[in-house]
């Protein structure tokens, strides 16, 4: 194992949808190698919209989401993390449709959602997406489910709307700003990285590595994922590719707007996360410090457990939701 804190940072900073300025000049740079196997938006379209999937305009961007289940049962609404897509999500989905309604959407600049243009980048909030889209969809009430940067909007949305989102299922989602120092990453990981910084392109090999390494156990992770992973990040660099994700930044803001939160919140955690270990889920119960926190650890998964162990994770989701959540608190009109 090999340590070398200015890549891992680069790394794994990135998972957490905060992508250094150097990445964007890779990726500008990138852009004019003609033999890089770039994809377009319409290309990816083509090859992973199915019949689930459905379209949205909001702030002038093309939002890609689905929305599946019984329209009148109880609403999960899921929200990957950066470096990621709604297909985070479909196993569990395809566990759970058929008693709740589930709703996902790709973040802006990720999956089959369009790029944030520099006006919305400008002018929108990462949640403005998310309660234009449950708004036109008629959704009152929902639970949130999140994974990395996703539950971070969790978090946000539930302060800015709490009459709307009645629980907050949270699965290794930062609450502080990012400390890579400890990152140790193998050989293999480094070489692939150093590759990827040179070409400005990320290689399948560099994806198989990267979700080796952040996961519990590499075998979880199946080949159609790591090829999924290597197309969606064959899609042509976006200029504004993190604008839309929710991010805690430099932890001022988002310290007061965890404290805002005071619903029901099950942290479901991977204990063998390199990035957030059991300290960062320690660390998210003392901020939502006006929560009613549950919790699980898994001491043999890593950063990503919808993908790792996604039925076990829709076990999870479902007990909670139908046995587990404390008492809701009462009713709070938005602001």
């Amino acid at each position: 194992m090999i340590r070398i804190p200015l890549l891992a940072a680069t790394v794994a900073i990135s998972v957490l949808g905060v992508v250094p300025a150097a990445a964007h000049a890779q990726s500008a740079a990138a852009a004019t190698k003609p033999a890089v196997p770039y994809l377009t938006i319409e290309e990816l379209r083509r090859k992973y919209a199915d019949a689930q999937s459905r379209y949205a305009v909001i702030g002038g961007l093309k939002i890609h989401y689905k929305d599946e289940g019984p329209r009148n049962a109880p609403v999960l609404f899921m929200v990957h993390g950066s470096e990621s897509s709604l297909r985070t999500w479909d196993r569990i989905a395809l566990a759970l449709k058929g008693r709740y309604r589930i709703i996902r959407y790709d973040i802006p600049g990720y999956g089959l959602s369009d790029g944030a243009t520099d006006a919305a980048a400008k002018t929108m909030q990462p949640t403005d997406i998310p309660v234009e889209l449950l708004t036109r969809l008629g959704v009152k009430k929902l639970t949130f489910v999140g994974v990395s940067s996703g539950g971070t909007m969790g978090m946000y949305l539930a302060a800015r709307r709490p009459d709307l989102v009645e629980r907050l299922i949270l699965s290794n989602t930062p609450s502080d700003p990012v400390d890579t120092s400890h990152l140790v990453m193998p050989k293999s990981f480094t070489d692939a990285t150093e590759r990827a910084k040179q070409t400005g392109f990320r290689d399948q090999t560099f994806w198989n590595e990267f979700l080796s390494y952040f996961a519990g156990d590499a075998t979880r992770i199946s080949a159609q994922t790591r090829k999924e992973y290597y197309d969606f990040y064959r899609r042509i660099p976006e200029k504004n590719l993190i604008a839309l994700v929710a991010r805690i930044g430099d932890g001022k803001q988002a310290t007061v707007e965890m404290a805002k939160v005071r619903k029901p919140t099950f942290l479901i955690w991977g204990a063998a996360d390199h990035l957030l270990p059991e300290s960062a889920a320690n660390a998210i119960a003392r901020y939502l410090k006006n929560a009613q926190i549950s919790r699980v650890m898994m001491p043999d998964v890593g950063h990503y457990p919808p993908l790792e162990v996604p039925e076990r994770f829709a076990q999870f989701i479902a007990a909670y939701v139908e046995a587990g959540t404390p008492n809701l608190p009462a009713e709070t009109t938005a602001p």
